[in-house]
């Protein structure tokens, strides 16, 4: 990475905007993207994230920006060496060629005082060594090292960007050591994703906490962790390797990577308490309706299913129909008036807080468990399924005709 690219990045954290950073340092916007993302993929950490088109800082940017003051101070201490002969700061330093690499070469030339016993000791050529240090030179604008018959010795200039060097390299070890930390941590961890919950009853809870506790019984040397989504963030998140498993209603999208069946079930309507309608078109007539997002295979059943029944009915102005998160749903079931389908497995466990209303016609609802290439996820998966299994105690076959 180039020192120019850390000073752009650097004021990207600060400003929240690529815009207004290209602006600013006359860059392109492309080229001030390329610089966060390639802080992001140095430091194995998300920085930032698009949100309806703009910039969002995540929380971890703030710590990033604060650790890299020392190299913007270290890039205006340089500025101030070479000020006479360059243009205006900002320009300058958001474009300084410089590697990271090459300050880390420098600094081994002086402490070896010798570019040839440098270049040995870094597996370089001797050549390729000096003409590196030659560029390095021409950028600053002055010489930098003596050669001598028995090796090279610093300038006085050399010695200014020697003790300038110096501080950039602790800056960026320190935050490399804590991403080599992250890169080991994430190797020994084994990131597990599940769609939302409705309630600490539910199969999913369950089945996660016998997990979690079979799992540590087992002496495993792999760590979980665990996070509820909605299933499309599942799915993103299995692809772009954020979690390992995901838990989820619907494989779309996920062909390519290992499932399985979990179990299947049926859908039904559940209602609030009170409510009377002894048909799911008695009740879409009487009350709201509210259902996951159509990229779920839960919500995707239970639109189509309500679709049908919408016609000249009063109350689809307060239709919501992309409610990802199951606890909300079922709150708005039992507290306001609302109407929505679950998976028959899923809707038994709050059979005390909503009314189950049986569907004309049999619509099946499967949950599955995807994985990546990992052996512990293999490992975890088979766990997940055996859990479920002991949950689920009735037959799949059976599940759907409990009443």
């Amino acid at each position: 990475m180039h020192l120019g690219a850390l000073f752009v990045a650097s004021h990207v954290l600060a400003s929240g905007s690529v815009r207004e950073t290209a602006r600013r340092f006359s860059l392109a916007a492309s080229t001030v993207s390329s610089a966060v993302s390639n802080l992001e993929s140095e430091l194995a950490i998300k920085l930032t994230k698009r949100s309806s088109g703009e910039l969002v800082k995540l929380i971890a940017s703030g710590k990033v920006r604060d650790a890299l003051q020392p190299i913007m101070h270290a890039v205006e201490q340089l500025y101030e060496l070479a000020g006479e002969l360059v243009e205006a700061f900002e320009s300058w330093a958001s474009r300084i060629p410089i590697k990271l690499v090459t300050i880390e070469r420098f600094l081994e030339v002086a402490d070896q005082g010798s570019i040839n016993r440098a270049a040995r000791r870094l597996k370089l050529g001797q050549p390729q060594l000096s003409l590196q240090i030659a560029n390095l030179e021409k950028f600053v604008g002055h010489q930098l090292l003596e050669r001598q018959a028995q090796g090279s010795t610093l300038t006085e200039k050399g010695r200014r960007v020697y003790g300038i060097f110096s501080a950039v390299s602790q800056a960026w070890n320190d935050l490399k050591s804590t991403a080599d930390e992250r890169y080991r941590r994430a190797a020994r961890s084994l990131r597990i994703g599940s769609i939302i919950p409705t309630g600490a009853e539910s199969w999913v809870a369950r089945c996660l906490g016998a997990l979690v506790a079979d799992w540590n019984a087992g002496r495993s040397k792999n760590a979980i962790s665990l996070i509820s989504m909605t299933a499309d963030d599942l799915r993103e998140a299995l692809r772009s390797g954020r979690i390992d498993v995901a838990i989820l209603d619907s494989v779309f999208e996920l062909e390519s990577f290992g499932h399985r069946e979990l179990l299947r079930t049926d859908l039904v309507a559940i209602a609030p308490p009170a409510s009377t309608g002894l048909t799911v078109a008695d009740l879409v007539a009487e009350h709201p309706i509210c259902t996951p997002s159509e990229r779920t295979g839960l919500g995707d059943a239970a639109t189509a299913l309500s679709r049908e029944r919408t016609v000249s009915r009063r109350f689809r102005n307060q239709d919501i129909m992309a409610a990802d998160s199951l606890p909300v749903i079922v709150d708005l079931v039992s507290n306001h008036g609302y109407v929505s389908f679950l998976g028959r497995v899923s809707a038994l466990p709050i059979a005390d807080r909503v009314r189950i209303v049986e569907l004309a016609e049999h619509i099946p609802i499967s949950y599955h468990v995807a994985f990546n290439h990992r052996k512990a996820s293999a490992d975890a998966c088979a766990m997940i399924a055996a859990a479920v299994h002991k949950i689920i105690s009735e037959p799949v076959a059976k599940t759907a005709a409990v009443a």
